[in-house]
């Protein structure tokens, strides 16, 4: 791989977008090579979170469009690989957005598609698109509207003002900032937490979520209420019940 590099250790993946002599702007190769990444990763059982961060000082300020202009298209982009935001939000594993820096036009796209985004202090959003004469794609309007709400969603892409990280956590699209000498850390520490939960129970209050999204109440209640009685009768229940009683940390068994 040539535009990313991935990490995996304890149950943590790190897949970190690595073209920092350009603060990680996007190119085709680079949402090919993501694209493929996360489908292997996907199927990696003991992966249980994964954290999507860029190297350097930015996270992803959208297309290269220097790239672009000059003619040098590295590979044709093709429909499959734009499934990036899909991956990121349905896949069974926790996705994190660490956004280390500048984050705009499809990289806000692949942040607003993971389950949960921490910024650092030096991070800088912008949907971008209508600057550069594009009606946006990596499924903004459709993450953004149901993160932040129709009418904030429309805000952000009709009016492409730049906004910081206090004001992305003000409005609820990120849960915390860092500094961003400590931001890796931090990230860490988060990541630590929820690769510590139940493996089985974290993958189906996962996919609880994304059922919930399509479901009416009625159906999604049956369906999540047959899973509750399935996971309180796992191993992993047991042993989380077992050492609360004895006042020491589960050891699940993955």
């Amino acid at each position: 791989m040539k535009t990313i590099r991935y990490e995996a250790a304890d149950g943590i993946g790190w897949l970190i977008l690595n073209r920092p002599d350009r603060m990680n702007a996007m190119t085709n190769a680079m949402v090919r090579e993501t694209y493929e990444c996360l489908r292997q990763i996907a199927d990696d059982g003991g992966v249980r979170v994964l954290i999507l961060t860029g190297e350097g000082r930015g996270f992803c300020p959208g297309a290269d469009l220097k790239h672009f202009a000059a003619g040098e298209e590295d590979e044709r982009s093709s429909i499959e690989a734009f499934n990036v935001p899909l991956l990121l939000h349905t896949m069974p594993q926790v996705t994190i957005a660490g956004i280390n820096g500048p984050c705009a036009g499809a990289g806000l796209g692949w942040a607003a598609a993971c389950d949960l985004r921490y910024a650092a202090d030096t991070a800088a959003f912008n949907s971008a698109f209508l600057n550069v004469a594009s009606a946006g794609d990596m499924a903004g309007p459709w993450t953004l509207t149901r993160l932040l709400g129709a009418a904030k969603a429309r805000e952000l892409y009709f009016l492409p003002d730049k906004f910081t990280a206090q004001d992305a956590m003000n409005m609820g699209l990120v849960t915390d900032v860092f500094d961003f000498e400590t931001f890796r850390e931090g990230l860490g520490t988060v990541a630590q937490r929820l690769a510590a939960a139940s493996p089985h129970a974290l993958r189906i209050m996962k996919q609880n979520f994304l059922d919930a999204e399509r479901m009416e109440l009625d159906t999604y209640l049956e369906l999540e209420s047959r899973r509750h009685l399935e996971v309180m009768a796992h191993d992993d229940a047991r042993e989380a019940f077992l050492a609360f009683v004895e006042k020491r940390p589960p050891r699940f068994g993955g």
